[in-house]
């Protein structure tokens, strides 16, 4: 059983045409991936003081909520002294990254971030949260990376799902009970927006999540199509969306973010 947040009312779909993008295999750029100047958009946070997160290159959208850069602590796993972009909110707050004036070329791209968050909801039943969020010209808000508490599976378990609202399609997020949202560890994601059939795909830590994708037809909303917009910004963070959570505080620690025409690989 799926549930969805609300629905909202039929609006018109914008035709969009465009071309599709390059195929799926990842460009191996290794550890200096933001000088690859092929990239669309790339931030590692290399170059940027520790403190209050700002840039030239980026905006930031919060609500009871900040962006911080700090030095990783997790020696395991290649994060310790690297600087990492820190998302603190409060309660049902926001704080995204947002890449603002995207236009990636035939309307297609693929992202790549890597994350941890330290805990998710455990309630109220349904919590939803958004980690990326994706518009621009046309009615959908896409989500590639977002989930649901779902009360009803395993006596309570925080899902991954692929997502939409503002559409035609409704506030829909189609989690998966095989995709559970993982805290307290780093991961690589990425996703592909692919004009061709308006279809997201996802993959963790360079695993297909097939799963985890939506198109035309197929995805958790109303029984209309989905259509991706006309891309202008891209945002990564976190967002909750019922009052009163539980914990009542978030943190989401991201590195190495990068927009490009083909799949960059973790």
């Amino acid at each position: 059983m799926r549930k969805w947040l609300s629905v909202a009312s039929l609006a018109m779909l914008l035709p969009l045409t465009a071309t599709p993008v390059a195929a799926a295999e990842p460009a191996r750029h290794g550890a200096g991936t933001c000088s690859d100047r092929t990239l669309l958009f790339c931030e590692d946070f290399q170059d940027l003081p520790i403190g209050g997160a700002a840039s030239l290159d980026w905006g930031v959208d919060t609500k009871h909520g900040a962006l911080t850069v700090e030095r990783g602590r997790d020696g395991h796993d290649g994060r310790a002294g690297q600087k990492v972009l820190r998302v603190h909110t409060e309660g049902n707050g926001r704080a995204f990254l947002r890449v603002d004036d995207f236009a990636p070329p035939g309307n297609g791209f693929y992202g790549r971030v890597r994350l941890r968050v330290k805990a998710f909801p455990v309630a109220p039943d349904w919590a939803h949260y958004t980690l990326i969020e994706t518009t621009g010209a046309g009615p959908e808000i896409v989500r590639p990376l977002g989930g649901q508490y779902v009360p009803e599976v395993r006596g309570g378990v925080a899902l991954w799902g692929v997502g939409a609202d503002g559409g035609p399609t409704g506030d829909w997020t189609n989690w998966r009970e095989n995709a559970p949202s993982r805290a307290g560890v780093w991961q690589c994601f990425e996703w592909r927006m692919d004009p061709a059939d308006n279809r997201v795909t996802t993959w963790f830590d360079g695993v297909p999540r097939p799963e985890l994708s939506a198109s035309t037809r197929e995805h958790g909303g109303n029984d209309v199509d989905f259509v991706l917009p006309r891309f202008d910004t891209v945002k990564l963070g976190w967002q909750l969306y019922q009052s009163n959570p539980s914990p009542a505080a978030y943190d989401v620690w991201l590195d190495d973010i990068a927009l490009s025409t083909k799949r960059i690989g973790c």
